[in-house]
């Protein structure tokens, strides 16, 4: 395995009322459970992907709270062609209310077409591992799940 490239992937908690913000998206052939954010591009910062990311795909600018995690592991990509070595950094943020974008409590409820994407509020008391379909996300949901434990 020949790995020379990284990708870095960088995304946000958005929290309210004990429930964390998630995405649901058919990418790739495959549904996908995960947090929102996306790809770092050449020439970006993390807080500035982060930001494009929340408002190209939830419409709302968001104010980065704090920096919770960034990958510490070899993680190589699995869905993409040739092997990359993936990163992602996850931050907590906040946004002003009222949300603009709308959410559904319904598991992937997309239709099976590239780039379909849906957000729904998990509460953080249930936030299980098993939920996520990327090792990195799920390692993530655990760390939030005793942050938040923590915090009470």
């Amino acid at each position: 395995m020949n790995v020379n490239q990284f990708n870095i992937r960088v995304y946000g908690f958005l929290i309210e009322n004990e429930c964390v913000l998630v995405t649901d998206e058919f990418r790739l052939g495959i549904y996908m459970t995960k947090f929102p954010g996306g790809g770092l591009q050449f020439g970006e910062g993390t807080h500035d992907c982060l930001k494009r990311e929340f408002m190209e795909e939830l419409g709302i600018p968001i104010e980065i709270i704090s920096h919770f995690y960034t990958t510490d592991f070899y993680q190589p990509t699995t869905l993409l062609p040739g092997t990359m070595q993936l990163f992602s950094v996850y931050y907590r943020v906040m946004a002003e209310k009222p949300y603009r974008f709308a959410t559904t409590d319904k598991i992937n409820d997309i239709p099976p077409e590239d780039e379909a994407q849906n957000f729904r509020w998990v509460r953080m008391d249930r936030l299980n591992m098993e939920d996520f379909t990327f090792p990195i996300d799920k390692i993530v949901a655990v760390e939030l799940a005793k942050w938040h434990n923590a915090q009470k």
